[in-house]
């Protein structure tokens, strides 16, 4: 059975990702490049990523007009990545043109869309003039989003299970903010341990500094795997 664990590449350069892959196996994680790390490394970094047969989630949360991100999904499909995301936020015609480019491409990857991030909560969406709480936003965006065409959608883990009842059961959802027992919380606010994410309902787990930063990851990943039971 394929790992529903997706481990964030939260490093400065390639150069410490490299050392850290090395330790990995496609067969136990995915992998997932954010904004400072592609910038650092850029789309070779990816592709290198994607030779090595790891499943590769593209996680620059796109959110611009529909031309400007219809275009940015096209180049990183070219990639052979195996998901990637925009912002839900952008709105519908955003989503649509972003759904409608993949379309173009053969063996096109995952397309999902952020709600609200895991490090905001009510307080900080009220501080943006969103007066709904973050679960009656997430609801909302992931509702449009399903609408639109996407496959799935990244959210915490804590509102996972409304997602799931809403949405049905083939819609994906990426789940950052797991903390395994005995880690730091960090910056994320809206966390949950990779085995009650799974029972509350997402597709995979987004794991980062937890494992990269702990002094055997490889021991980490294959516990966190076999807690799941795969």
């Amino acid at each position: 059975m394929t790992s529903k664990l997706i481990i964030a590449l939260d490093f400065p350069n390639a150069h410490q990702a490299f050392d850290f892959v090395k330790l990995l196996s496609p067969n136990n994680c995915k992998l997932k490049v954010g904004f400072e790390l592609f910038v650092a490394a850029g789309p070779d970094f990816v592709k290198r990523l994607v030779d090595q047969g790891f499943d590769v989630f593209l996680d620059l949360k796109f959110h611009d007009i529909p031309n400007t991100v219809a275009a940015a999904c096209r180049r990183s499909a070219n990639l052979g990545i195996w998901m990637m995301n925009v912002h839900a936020s952008g709105g519908k015609k955003m989503l649509f043109a972003a759904v409608e480019a993949l379309k173009e491409q053969d063996d096109a990857p995952l397309l999902i869309a952020v709600s609200v991030l895991t490090s905001m909560d009510d307080a900080s969406l009220l501080d943006i003039g969103v007066k709904q709480t973050a679960q009656e936003q997430v609801l909302k965006l992931s509702i449009m989003s399903k609408a639109c065409g996407l496959d799935g959608m990244v959210c915490s883990a804590q509102e996972a299970a409304l997602l799931r009842q809403n949405l049905g059961a083939e819609f994906l959802l990426v789940t950052p903010g797991i903390r395994p027992k005995g880690t730091n919380q960090g910056d994320q606010l809206r966390i949950m341990t990779p085995e009650l994410a799974m029972m509350a309902g997402s597709s995979y787990l987004v794991i980062g500094r937890p494992v990269t930063q702990a002094n055997d990851p490889l021991r980490l990943i294959e516990q966190i795997n076999m807690s799941l039971a795969l």
